[in-house]
């Protein structure tokens, strides 16, 4: 057992949150990150006891193009105010990892500016991928090189060049050394060469015990890159997508089949990263049709396996769109002073606070082997049971209640987390009512503690909609508040017309939507030649690969489909076709 086992994380973009200029103008440091330590006891007050934040470190924009991997942005401040803003999360009883941009760098990085300066003289011309004195780039710089995501102006790291990897594994040190940190996240860790990951993976073995080294990964086996040689865990993008269109196409069959098929990929036992949205994808609040499904949503992040995490904002349901490829209304500047009283106040805030308290007093919670016990289109129900006790969760996106016959083990009585309500269990079952477009999880009355007591929560109403202006944010100094409202209802009472469910009345058949028909639509006019290298296929090629490969495990479905054509990176896809057995 490891502290990030028990984790529920708070994910901090700080360029965003603290209201920085979009671009660095390598000026006097702007003390901007403190302005995030009154965050710091609201983090602990929604029961959260880690918190992921990045990038932090100098960078020309979105801060993804590392300048300098010592010294943290000046648009954020110093290096003190870092060690400053970590010591007073840990007085607090909170973990800190941050974002480890290792696989690019800006063009401003030093290695680069030798590179320009110096050209086949640099003794730095190998640290980057395939740089050739021949070509150019979208700069004129007169040479060209491998970029990541087609951006020049993220440069590819050489990492199989020993010079980058102890480079980048003395960064590690220093941070450890210099902030105390506890872990790293990686980015874009789907394109990074293993023996790199491995290199890594010894320096987090070394610097500290428990310092965790996660991954963002979004397609592939995750077993590749989570296991006892390279990182702890990855991002579960599998659940972040099931979790939101599972309840958009009212079909918990899709979160089940995700369920089974991470743990088949994964085992029972690893925990990977589980999340509702992040600084890259819009907000839940936004991605949900109907708005009461927030209530749903969440009441599985937390219950479900996996390390969940609350991106910054999305405690109180605020609203965050892509527009014209921008992640800006992803990312914007809050100011605590006007969120402070939400934990009372706002329905949203008041179940992320109840959930995390949960989660962090509940063990089965985190340890507990995860049984399926009904599943229907509409209302999924499933056990979490560590040392003979087990948790109940059930879930419903209909509009109406359901009546459902749980089974409980042996006999004693549940309390309702979220409703307060008791029910004692009766033949090894426990007979429960879900309201429509909610969640209730129930624990057994011993396990409750000083720590942690049921409060009841108000239900979100259907049509609500919260709305984030676009901040107005000067150089200097965050003018304008971001002000959401979230209309709240009483819970009601709805008329007891819907038929009672039983686990031996469950239809095992799912019912599939338009979106979830199998495909098996091929690539237009791509064959695969299987004589070439991965390394040597096209994008296309990866792609027509990697769909072939799915189909032999079953029908490609629509989803699928858009998934491997909307990945038009080459590494990316190179990993991904090599992740299948």
């Amino acid at each position: 057992m490891a502290w990030y086992d028990e984790a529920v994380f708070y994910h901090i973009y700080p360029l965003g949150l603290t209201g920085a200029p979009k671009q660095n103008s390598y000026g006097e440091p702007k003390h901007r990150l403190n302005t995030l330590l009154p965050w710091i006891s609201h983090i602990k007050e929604i029961g959260c006891n880690a918190i992921y934040i990045g990038p932090l470190f100098e960078s020309v924009g979105h801060g993804y193009e590392t300048t300098d991997y010592k010294k943290l942005d000046s648009r954020l401040g110093t290096n003190e105010d870092l060690t400053n803003f970590v010591a007073q999360c840990h007085k607090q009883g909170i973990r800190v990892i941050l974002d480890g941009v290792f696989n690019h760098t800006g063009r401003d990085f030093f290695a680069f500016q030798d590179i320009k300066k110096n050209r086949e003289n640099s003794q730095y011309k190998d640290w980057y991928c395939n740089v050739n004195f021949w070509g150019n780039n979208s700069y004129n710089d007169g040479f060209s090189y491998e970029n990541w995501g087609g951006y020049d102006l993220l440069v590819k790291l050489n990492q199989r060049n020993p010079a980058v990897k102890d480079y980048i594994c003395d960064v590690i040190r220093y941070w450890v050394k210099e902030y105390d940190i506890d872990g790293i996240r990686l980015d874009a860790a789907d394109v990074m060469d293993f023996e790199y990951m491995k290199a890594l993976r010894h320096v987090a073995n070394e610097v500290k015990p428990d310092f965790w080294l996660m991954g963002e990964v979004i397609h592939g086996n995750y077993s590749r890159w989570a296991n006892e040689g390279t990182l702890h865990s990855v991002t579960n993008y599998m659940l972040h997508k099931a979790l939101y269109s599972g309840h958009n196409d009212h079909n918990y069959f899709e979160v089940a089949h995700t369920i089974k098929y991470v743990s088949n990929m994964v085992g029972n036992k690893l925990n990977l990263y589980s999340f509702a949205d992040n600084h890259d994808v819009e907000r839940i609040y936004t991605k949900l049709n109907n708005k009461a499904h927030y209530v749903p949503v969440h009441v599985m992040l937390y219950t479900l396996p996996g390390i969940p995490s609350i991106y910054y904002g999305s405690e109180f349901g605020i609203e965050g769109r892509k527009e014209k490829s921008s992640d800006d209304s992803l990312r914007p500047a809050l100011r605590y002073e006007d969120y402070k009283d939400f934990v009372s106040t706002n329905a949203c805030t008041k179940l992320i606070a109840t959930l995390g308290k949960l989660r962090q007093n509940t063990p089965a919670l985190c340890y507990g082997d995860y049984k399926e016990l009904v599943l229907q289109t509409g209302h999924y129900a499933y056990a979490r049971s560590l040392d003979g006790k087990s948790v109940i969760t059930a879930v419903n996106n209909a509009d109406y209640e359901v009546y459902l016959d749980l089974q409980a083990g042996n006999s004693g009585e549940y309390v309702g987390v979220l409703t307060g309500e008791k029910v004692t269990v009766s033949g090894g079952h426990i007979h429960v009512r879900v309201p429509g477009n909610s969640g209730e999880i129930w624990i057994p009355s011993e396990m409750m503690n000083d720590s942690f007591a049921p409060v009841k929560t108000v239900e979100i109403e259907k049509t609500t909609e919260v709305k984030v202006e676009e901040p107005v944010v000067e150089e200097t100094k965050m003018e304008t508040v971001v002000e959401p409202v979230v209309e709240v209802v009483e819970q009601s009472t709805v008329e007891e017309t819907v038929p009672k469910v039983t686990q031996e009345s469950v239809v095992e058949t799912p019912v599939v939507t338009e979106r979830e028909k199998a495909e098996e639509i091929k690539t237009e006019n791509v064959v695969v030649d299987w004589n070439k290298s991965y390394e040597e296929m096209s994008v296309e090629e990866l792609q027509e690969a990697i769909l072939e490969k799915m189909r032999k495990n079953g029908p490609v479905t629509e989803y699928m489909l858009g998934t491997v054509r909307e990945n038009t990176h080459h590494g990316s896809l190179v990993n991904w076709v090599k992740s299948f057995n």
